[in-house]
């Protein structure tokens, strides 16, 4: 992990010297790819693939892998959000995948937002709609470029939505399948870096502190996330992107405070470290108050949810629910939770 502020022009090709690498696969959108050409000046890849969106579709993954192979590259070079590594990995395993004998593909990531995609071994895919995650070490990224100069561009929106993205990989860790003392100090440590760090990249876009912060705050929570596994949270995340195509960070955004209210009664200890670490009487009063001061998103609905889905959404999302969950999830719950987050009711009011 390299941090450097102004410096990715500077890393990335001596990163790639240092690997070795012959033949490098660009992977980021065109307007990304654009707007960071200081950054990859210093490059020239075989290979540039600019066909990226989000939830990666088995569809796209496929072609990209192609490509790739075609082309002979030795290494994927991604820059930007959670939608260019999330392609980036899919290369890498079905790469991989095609030929367990080869050189496993090195991922060099440029992370340009808050995803923590870039800190975590977590791979996912929708293939007919449904959304499939896994853990294999052939995603994890060889090095991360953090450069907080690069997130500069992002709109106030997306700043402010990947950030809370963050934090639900740190929240979601404190009660995630392999959940322990230790990863929960990191999440906790996570949560309050980026508690302090995003109002202060809402309040002045331009200034790098605050930036510098919720990259290493993001990179924390992602870190907490990978070793743990995927709670309630993400489970309903993951089918709310991967079936009905609601936009990834936003969807976080919502969905976090409502799975907080529903677990906190049965969590007091997680309760009690969310609170602290964002400086409030409870966990969601927290979130909710971090929330509104971000004037982040607070309905399903703004985001194309419709009402008429939640008992299909009820129905994917149970199957995956993790049994560490601290409160057993019910179908009736569930809906509850999914139409208090549709309508942008108070969390927990209807659960």
């Amino acid at each position: 992990m390299l941090f450097g502020t102004g410096r990715a022009g500077e890393l990335l090709p001596t990163v790639l010297a240092e690997l070795g690498v012959r033949q490098a696969m660009l992977i980021g959108t065109r307007r990304e790819l654009e707007r960071s050409a200081r950054v990859l000046g210093g490059i020239r890849p075989a290979l540039v693939f600019d066909e990226v969106v989000q939830h990666v579709p088995v569809e796209l993954a496929e072609r990209a892998t192609q490509a790739a192979l075609d082309a002979g590259v030795d290494a994927l070079v991604a820059i930007g959000g959670g939608s260019a590594i999330g392609l980036a990995k899919a290369v890498a395993l079905r790469a991989g995948q095609r030929d367990s004998a080869a050189r496993p593909l090195l991922i060099v990531a440029v992370p340009t937002t808050y995803s923590g995609s870039e800190a975590t071994a977590i791979w996912g895919l929708v293939d007919g709609g449904l959304k499939t995650t896994g853990i294999d070490p052939r995603v994890l990224p060889a090095v991360v470029i953090y450069d907080a100069e690069l997130t500069r561009s992002l709109p106030r929106g997306l700043s402010v939505s990947s950030g809370l993205n963050a934090l639900a990989h740190a929240v979601d860790a404190l009660w995630a399948p392999d959940a322990t003392a230790a990863t929960a100090a990191v999440a906790v440590d996570a949560i309050r870096m980026l508690a302090v760090a995003l109002p202060a990249v809402d309040a002045d876009p331009g200034s790098l502190t605050g930036r510098e912060d919720a990259l290493l705050g993001a990179h924390l929570a992602a870190g907490a996330f990978s070793a743990t596994g995927s709670g309630l949270h993400h489970k309903i995340s993951h089918v709310l992107g991967g079936t009905f195509g609601l936009p990834h960070s936003e969807t976080h955004a919502v969905v976090l405070p409502h799975v907080v209210a529903f677990n906190v009664p049965a969590a007091p200890a997680a309760e009690a470290q969310i609170a602290t670490a964002l400086g409030a009487p409870s966990a969601v009063a927290g979130l909710v108050a971090l929330r509104d001061r971000l004037h982040a998103p607070t309905a399903l609905r703004e985001l194309g949810f419709r009402e008429g889905d939640i008992p299909r959404a009820v129905t994917l999302i149970l199957a995956a629910v993790p049994t560490s969950n601290p409160r057993t999830v019910t179908a009736d719950g569930l809906s509850a939770l999914l139409r208090a987050a549709w309508s942008g009711a108070a969390p927990g009011s209807a659960t």
